[in-house]
C-alpha cells in the first residue's frame, strides 16, 4: 500500500486556495494545515477549508505530522522560509519563481541536497494542454523545420493591485508570466539557447515591469519570441508557429480555438490579390488547392501529474519531474533577459 503524506501551506492566499483544492482530489497528499500573517485568511484556511491552522510558521514547522511544505508566499520570502523548512526536515514545494536571484536558487538546492530532503519547485504551466499541443507539433516535425515560434499571454488590466506592484516583494510581469512561458520554451527546445534580447514596459506601473518581450535565438537559427501584456485590449493569439510547410496557430486560451494549415504539394500559380493601391504576389495568401487545414492534436490532461510525482519521489520510486536544474536554468535566463533590457541589446546566454 502506498504511502500518504501529509502537507501543510504557509501563504493562503490564491495559490494557497489553489493547492488546498487540487489536494483534495489527490490520494497520495492529504493537506492538513495551513498559516498566513494575515487572520482573515486563516479564517477562511479553517472555515471553508476546514484546516487546522498554526499560531505562527515554527509551529508548523514543529508538527510531526506534516511532511511536506508548501510555500505559497509573496517571491521575496521564498528563500527563508525554504531553507528553514529544510533545515526542520521538511520536503518542500516551492511556488514560482522560487526564488529573487540564482544566488538565492543555489542556496535552496544545497541546502536541500545537505538536508537529504526534496525542493521542487511548482512550474505547473508544463502540463497546459495549449503547451503540450504545440510541443507535440514542435516534435513532430508535420510542419517541416521549424524557424519561429511566437508565444503571448495579453490582459488589458495592468498589475493586480498587490504585492505583485512593488521590485523589492518579487512583483512585475517578468517573473509572475514570464518565468512560466521561458520555463514551457526551455522544455520544447533541445538546443542550446545563443542570445537573449529583451525589452521591458511600464505603461501602467513606473517601478515594476508590466510587460516583456524577450526574443531568444537557439543554436539553429530558430526564433522563439516570449511576450507578456497587461495592456493589450485586442489580444494576439497565444501560440503562433512558423515552419516551411505550414503554420499552427492557438487564439486563446485553450486549445478549441486553433488549427494547423499545411502545403499540400507545390505551390503553382500565384494569384495576386488587390491592395488600396495595387496588387501583389509576394503577399498574396496560398490558394486552397494547395493547403489542408488539419484540427491541432489531442493530448492527455495531466495537471494531477504533479503531485503524484512529488509522492513518488518521497517514496524513492521516481525523479523530479520538475528537476532543480531546469528551474535553475530558467533563473539564469530571466536575469540574461534582464541584462539585456538595461544594456539594450542582445546578450549570450549559452
Amino acid at each position: 500500500m502506498s504511502k500518504i503524506y501529509n502537507a501543510a501551506i504557509v501563504g493562503f492566499g490564491g495559490q494557497g486556495h489553489w493547492h488546498s483544492f487540487l489536494l483534495n482530489k489527490s490520494d497520495r497528499i492529504n493537506c492538513i494545515g495551513a498559516y498566513d500573517i494575515r487572520a482573515e485568511r486563516n479564517e477562511v484556511a479553517a472555515n471553508e477549508y476546514n484546516l487546522h491552522v498554526y499560531n505562527d510558521y515554527e509551529d508548523m514547522l514543529n508538527d510531526e505530522k506534516v511532511d511536506i511544505i508548501i510555500v505559497a508566499t509573496p517571491n521575496d520570502v521564498h528563500h527563508d522560509l525554504v531553507v528553514d523548512a529544510l533545515k526542520a526536515g521538511k520536503n518542500v514545494i516551492c511556488e514560482k519563481p522560487v526564488a529573487m536571484n540564482s544566488i538565492e536558487l543555489e542556496d535552496m538546492i544545497k541546502t536541500a541536497k545537505e538536508c537529504g530532503k526534496m525542493l521542487m519547485v511548482n512550474q505547473n504551466r508544463r502540463w497546459d494542454e495549449d503547451f503540450l499541443i504545440m510541443k507535440e507539433i514542435y516534435q513532430s516535425a508535420d510542419l517541416g523545420p521549424v524557424h519561429r515560434i511566437e508565444r503571448r499571454v495579453h490582459g488589458a488590466h495592468g498589475i493586480p493591485g498587490d504585492w505583485r506592484q512593488y521590485p523589492e516583494y518579487g512583483g512585475g510581469m517578468m517573473l509572475d508570466w514570464g518565468v512560466h512561458l521561458l520555463d514551457q520554451m526551455l522544455q520544447m527546445i533541445p538546443e542550446k539557447l545563443k542570445k537573449v534580447y529583451c525589452t521591458l514596459s511600464y505603461v501602467t506601473n513606473e517601478r515594476c515591469d508590466d510587460g516583456i518581450t524577450v526574443i531568444s535565438t537557439f543554436e539553429s537559427g530558430l526564433v522563439y519570441v516570449v511576450e507578456v501584456g497587461t495592456s493589450n485590449f485586442i489580444p494576439l493569439p497565444s501560440w503562433y508557429m512558423l515552419g516551411r510547410d505550414g503554420t499552427a496557430i492557438i487564439r486563446g486560451w485553450g486549445a478549441q480555438d486553433g488549427e494547423i494549415v499545411k502545403s499540400t504539394g507545390p505551390d503553382g500559380e500565384v494569384v495576386p490579390v488587390l491592395t488600396a493601391n495595387g496588387i501583389t504576389k509576394t503577399m498574396a495568401p496560398r490558394r486552397d488547392d494547395t493547403i489542408e487545414h488539419k484540427p491541432l492534436p489531442t493530448v492527455d490532461k495531466c495537471y494531477g501529474v504533479f503531485y503524484k510525482n512529488v509522492a513518488d519521489v518521497l517514496d524513492g520510486t521516481a525523479e523530479q519531474a520538475i528537476s532543480n536544474e531546469s528551474v535553475l536554468r530558467v533563473m539564469r535566463l530571466m536575469e540574461a533577459a534582464f541584462k539585456s533590457a538595461k544594456l539594450n541589446e542582445a546578450v549570450d546566454f549559452e
